[in-house]
């Protein structure tokens, strides 16, 4: 073992009182497990353990040594006679290498406990360190799946953590100071998001996407093939949020060699997993190649570690993580790498909303120092029409298609604009600004969903307010009829509105639904979301008449477009020019460099142009800022 690891036990050991009875100290991950034969002791030394882990710069957790845990059952009868009954308890599961217990309840606050006392109760009663859940009221397959998976392999992911412990708990080796970001992907493009960040001591990778708008060939994925980015060495992934575009290429990591961890916010981690294991299915029904199996997205679980906003981590021995709200999806976040001992500060917004929506509260924009950002720029040539104006845009396109008769179909991206439309709809129709007629819920959409409803705590303060203490859900609404993929009666039938991924008609019900529904001009099709180049929907949306798609055996169809198509922008997730340069008006500290990317290279360069303006930076507060739009394979020295 290192002085450096001996010098932290030595500080802990020292700080503790003896009658604590340390048993062990582990480093498990980013933390610091301290198991004790006597937790009682510490019951009211809790800024003794603070001090100790302000001393160090390490984040302790304590735990009882297992020789003093209650057995299984016995823990089960304290926790049923420790929460009350209206907590609704569904499940519980033990880690017995982490010492942890996992509880799943309805109302997981109710286990809490005011001040979480009853959290506390458990743990003094039973020396198991209790992990509170919700079960979601819309059953996930995903989470439940997700869950059980990590339990059952308690064992292994217990032995990782040790082993990413020593790595990102050893002393700083070199003394040269520098920080280096190679663009590898989502430069001077939107997609493959990919962004290699390198010290001296470490090196991380932010994102690991792949390019939704591209079937095959070396443009579908990141540039992972540079020579200084050798898997062995790498120290950590940085998931900002669960898109595929951000997400879809980390199990290739795992298939070729990497075995670090990946950090991530709970929503994030299900999500991601749920995204990756369907792009897999959709591939193999395709006849395409498969980048990675399976295998490789359990492994990834495995080696997930989630983290809470403005939760500070350590995950590398110079870089500290810190996650902050980033409006876009559920869970999505902005990275702050706190480098060295403050020898530079990056955030990578990934992708951003600056401004609040039905779903998500607005991206945050303070941050404790910045030095580098980096920036998405995806709408940074265009503005978007505002959310009043485009809610009233839908309603009326929904009520002019239901007067003559037709259907509406709405094809959604999984993940955020569908859940945005969805409480849009259940708003509207509650407010009887539309009538009540079968809203269908399909897709990949569906079970995502499900997902937000077992994590409302991330979610809006209005909707999150109206599930957690108005008992309002408005996924559960009696409004929307969930459906298994695409059903032909529904497309032929009375009139409707259809929810069905893919957001950019390049596969999933939406296409099938599409099919049926272009050829008569009653019907309606409106676009929520962005529409990359190259994707069936940018082609509809751009004004062709007649468009190619493969069916179900194979073969190319022709389809006639007459229906109505309306894109409504100000749905989107992404902030539009005006939000791009309020958040850099409002962000606090200002920036020295400001790295552009996320963006098709017309709108970079578009608001790069923005960005020179002596007048503009002036009243943004950047004068001083560098401002660089790198391509593919660029690399930039920024301290």
């Amino acid at each position: 073992m290192s002085n450096f690891r001996l010098g932290i036990i030595s500080s802990i050991y020292n700080g503790l009182p003896k009658e604590a009875q340390i048993t062990r100290i582990e480093f498990e991950g980013p933390e610091i497990a301290v198991y004790v034969k006597n937790p009682s002791i510490l019951n009211d030394k809790m800024d003794v353990i603070r001090n100790i882990a302000k001393q160090i710069k390490k984040r302790i957790v304590i735990k009882a040594d297992s020789s003093i845990r209650k057995d299984q059952k016995e823990t089960v009868e304290i926790i049923k006679s420790s929460v009350p009954q209206e907590a609704q308890i569904s499940d519980v599961k033990f880690d017995e290498e982490l010492g942890e217990v996992l509880i799943k309840a309805k109302k997981p606050g109710l286990v809490i406990g005011k001040r979480g006392l009853i959290q506390q109760k458990i743990f003094m009663e039973t020396y198991w360190r209790p992990i509170i859940i919700r079960e979601p009221p819309i059953k996930s397959r995903t989470v439940e799946g997700v869950l059980t998976h990590i339990y059952n392999e308690t064992e292994y992911r217990a032995k990782i953590l040790k082993v990413f412990g020593e790595r990102i708990h050893r002393e700083i080796i070199f003394k040269d100071r520098y920080v280096r970001i190679t663009a590898l992907g989502a430069f001077q493009e939107v997609g493959r998001s990919a962004v290699l960040v390198e010290t001296p001591e470490s090196r991380v990778l932010l994102d690991v996407g792949v390019n939704p708008s591209v079937n095959s060939g070396e443009r579908m994925f990141p540039k992972l093939d540079i020579d200084q980015l050798r898997l062995e060495d790498l120290d950590a992934v940085v998931l900002t949020h669960a898109h595929l575009d951000h997400s879809g290429m980390i199990p290739f990591l795992f298939k070729y060699g990497y075995e670090g961890p990946v950090y991530a916010t709970q929503p994030t981690r299900d999500i991601m997993a749920l995204m990756q294991l369907d792009m897999l299915d959709i591939s193999e029904k395709e006849g395409r190649p498969l980048p990675y199996s399976a295998k490789e997205v359990r492994k990834e679980l495995l080696h997930t570690i989630t983290l809470d906003y403005e939760e500070v981590t350590d995950i590398a021995p110079d870089i500290r993580l810190t996650f902050y709200n980033a409006g876009h999806i559920i869970g999505s976040a902005m990275a702050h790498l706190h480098i060295g001992d403050g020898t530079h500060n990056l955030v990578y917004t990934g992708d951003f909303k600056y401004a609040r929506t039905r779903l998500l509260d607005r991206a945050v924009a303070e941050f404790p120092r910045v030095d580098t950002l980096i920036m998405e720029t995806t709408y940074g040539a265009q503005g978007q029409t505002n959310r009043e104006e485009s809610e009233k845009q839908l309603i009326d396109v929904i009520n002019k298609t239901i007067n003559r008769g037709g259907k509406v179909l709405i094809p959604v991206l999984a993940v955020g604009r569908g859940q945005e439309i969805m409480l849009v709809i259940n708003d509207a129709m509650k407010r009887k600004l539309i009538p009540e007629i079968p809203v269908y819920v399909t897709g990949l959409f569906d079970e995502v969903t499900a997902i937000h409803t077992a994590y409302p705590e991330w979610l809006g303060k209005e909707v999150r307010d109206s599930i957690l203490f108005r008992d309002e859900n408005p996924f559960t609404s009696d409004y929307f009829k969930r459906i298994e993929g695409f059903r032909e009666d529904i497309a032929q039938g009375e009139p409707s509105i259809i929810l069905a991924t893919s957001g950019m008609l390049n596969g999933g019900p939406a296409v099938e639904f599409f099919k049926y529904l272009a050829p008569d001009p009653k019907n309606s099709l409106v676009f929520v979301s962005y529409q990359a180049e190259g994707t069936l929907g940018r082609k509809v949306r751009d004004g062709a008449k007649e468009i190619q798609v493969v069916g179900r055996d194979g073969r190319v169809e022709s389809i006639k477009v007459n229906l109505e198509h309306t894109p409504i922008d100000g749905f989107s997730g992404h902030s539009d020019r005006r939000q791009l340069l309020k958040f850099l008006e409002d962000m606090v500290p200002k920036p020295r460099n400001i790295i552009l990317n996320h963006g098709e290279s017309s709108a970079i360069r578009a608001f790069s142009k923005v960005l020179e303006n002596p007048r503009e930076r002036d009243r943004l507060g950047i004068r001083s800022s560098n401002i660089y739009a790198p391509s593919i394979l660029d690399s930039l020295r920024v301290a």
